[in-house]
């Protein structure tokens, strides 16, 4: 027969093994539901051949599986940093990319829309811009900064595709700089959507009986 301390003693490991177990069940599903709420970064990161320009988290941002029609319009998500001591200007357009493989989009322009003289952002300006959009050139001042988000003003967008532009694609953008670097020219992928496309009504579910 176990002793009465010897008990006591059984009694306070199992409540220990339980309260570790909710522990680990309770931090099993906050690292779940973290995850669901964390966003992929699928942005493409570069910068130009002197370093003075950085690229960072580049994309067309997501619409819906039917993506941007051609002859459309699609908003570019991109934040630049300005890395010299001297204010730099960044032009940006979308030429023809030298793989001519499937899925490569180009833009009739590239433009800012919304922009307004000294108001785009406390450490950059954007060139002035009226109801319609206008080419994307954008000041940036030493180690100055700035960002473009859809809704956002001004906002950055390819005008007039060249076809349709879905997820798996992919935009091509030049970036040109006004310190005589060398001209970058990269593709920017299509945004990952946040969350699955819903089902369509006409698709029965898997668990549905018959």
């Amino acid at each position: 027969m176990r002793s009465l301390g010897t008990r006591r003693a059984v009694r306070v490991a199992g409540a220990a093994t339980v309260a570790v177990i909710a522990l680990a069940g309770c931090s099993a599903g906050q690292t779940a539901e973290t995850s669901q709420l964390e966003t992929a970064i699928s942005g493409l990161n570069a910068a130009s051949s002197d370093g003075d320009l950085l690229i960072r988290n580049l994309q067309v941002a997501y619409a819906n599986p039917k993506g941007y029609p051609a002859d459309g319009t699609a908003p570019i998500e991109v934040s630049l940093f300005n890395q010299s001591p001297d204010t730099i200007t960044v032009t940006i357009s979308s030429p023809p990319h030298q793989d001519a493989s499937g899925g490569i989009v180009t833009a009739h322009e590239v433009g800012l829309v919304g922009a307004s003289s000294g108001s785009a952002s406390p450490s950059a300006s954007a060139s002035p811009a009226d109801a319609g959009a206008q080419p994307a050139k954008i000041t940036i001042p030493p180690h100055g900064s700035m960002s473009f988000l859809p809704g956002n003003s001004p906002s950055l967008q390819a005008v007039g595709l060249s076809s349709t532009l879905t997820s798996g694609g992919s935009l091509s953008l030049q970036f040109e700089t006004s310190t005589g670097a060398q001209p970058l020219q990269v593709l920017a992928p299509v945004a990952v959507p946040l969350t699955p496309a819903p089902r369509s009504s006409g698709v029965p579910n898997e668990n549905s009986a018959g």
